[in-house]
């Protein structure tokens, strides 16, 4: 017999302590080989620690603990072994099919049965809208759960149910409180973004974005797009290349500060804000200058789910010369995005609305999004905030411009 000590790894440099996220397996359990035990949040990413032998685990920290990096926190005892699962027989193995099926059909005669339950008649509809009635406030006797007249008046007769019985995710009164102990991820953004207020000259410059071109070609190879590269063209691969012509023409806005330095990048590592359970994440995507619009989309739809499902490694999103974060997704109009440190500038992107504007001397309704570029004045002056700003305005707006270092193609054939 012998124990195996499995030990706090190290997330990176200059960290000492990590919390237990929580345990994927318990005291007394049988685990293999590399088989995953807990998750480990440290201020920077999520971690998994996993099992470096087989046998049996006792645990040495509880969900919630700090635990310093190199600190024991599960013992296995390899004496132990996981039994060999045996393969189904055959006979088994179809029993098991037929009632995976049973099941299907099952739930899909459930779902057929019922698809009109809440559904109101005309005439039942007609007494609603009249008297300001909400589907959820009548219980439907008639085919499937439909709602007939009858119902409706007599849930008009008898009183219809208070608000606290119709919405089920409404406040339910009383006095409780909810105190939860904040992550090391949520503690460090905290001060990450206190320490950006106080120690930077921050401003927002804003600007519109007609997205007609945009939406044309989208709509017109939308389904080529995704036979080819199988993954959708969106608008966050348009803007990333946009920022990257622009970034050339702007280097300040791809700076930083160091010291009494100034350090000028002369590449784009783009930052894309994704939101994850755990907080907001920053993976970045190295020399985008140098992506195609699918390879682009290909990496933040990769980069995404590796942050849905906590797989974002530190490498991947530490450095960056450059954000964008898109609010628009959330439904957000207008903000003032906060600067990414050490970073000197943020895009950020917001929601699509039709409204109307003047083009050529009339009145045209077209898909606008307000954008906003927050910098830090100590390194970007207003004229390059704001021309840069413009410059990704133009070639969103006239997308060939991507291709040819933000001009038209006219203006490249005739040397201008």
């Amino acid at each position: 017999m012998a124990i195996v000590e499995i030990k706090v790894p190290s997330p990176g440099e200059s960290i000492t302590e990590v919390t237990i996220a929580r345990w994927l397996k318990k005291t007394g359990d049988i685990v293999e080989k590399d088989e995953p035990l807990a998750e480990i949040d440290s201020d920077k990413a999520t971690l998994t620690l996993n099992a470096e032998d087989s046998g049996k685990i006792e645990i040495l920290a509880a969900d919630g603990d700090t635990v310093k990096v190199g600190q024991v926190v599960v013992k296995i005892d390899n004496s132990f072994k996981p039994e060999a699962k045996a393969a189904p027989k055959k006979e088994e193995a179809k029993v098991e099919v037929k009632k995976e099926e049973k099941k299907e059909v099952a739930a899909t005669a459930e779902k057929s049965a019922t698809y009109a339950s809440g559904t109101p008649s005309v005439a039942a509809a007609k007494i609603m809208s009249e008297n300001g009635v909400k589907s959820a406030q009548v219980n439907g006797s008639g085919k499937d759960g439909r709602i007939t007249k009858q119902d409706v008046l007599a849930a008009l007769s008898n009183g219809l149910p208070n608000v606290q019985e119709v919405l089920s995710n409404s406040w339910k009164g009383g006095r409780d409180k909810d105190r939860q102990k904040m992550s090391a991820l949520r503690k460090t953004v905290a001060k990450r973004l206190v320490a950006v207020k106080n120690e930077t000259a921050m401003l927002t410059t804003f600007n519109e974005v007609d997205m007609s071109g945009i939406n044309a070609i989208r709509a017109k190879y939308k389904d080529k797009f995704k036979e080819v590269y199988g993954t959708n063209v969106g608008f966050m691969s348009f803007f990333t290349k946009a920022v990257c012509e622009a970034l050339y023409h702007f280097p300040a806005v791809n700076g930083m500060i160091d010291g009494e330095e100034l350090i000028y990048n002369k590449y784009c590592d783009i930052g894309i804000a994704v939101s994850a359970p755990k907080g907001l994440m920053v993976p970045v995507l190295r020399n985008a200058e140098l992506m195609s619009l699918a390879q682009i989309e290909a990496e933040i739809k990769n980069l995404a789910i590796k942050a849905r499902d906590g797989k974002l490694t530190i490498p991947e999103m530490e450095g960056g010369t450059f954000t964008i974060t898109n609010g628009g997704v959330f439904g957000s109009m207008m903000s003032t995005p906060i600067i990414n440190p050490p970073q000197s500038a943020i895009l950020g992107m917001h929601n699509v609305v039709d409204r109307p504007m003047a083009v050529n001397g009339k009145v045209e309704i077209r898909p606008m999004m307000y954008v906003a570029l927050s910098y830090d004045h100590r390194i970007i002056d207003g004229r390059e905030s704001v021309g840069f700003l413009v410059k990704v305005k133009e070639m969103l707006e006239n997308p060939t411009r991507i291709l040819f270092g933000g001009k038209n193609p006219e203006e490249v054939l005739l040397g201008l």
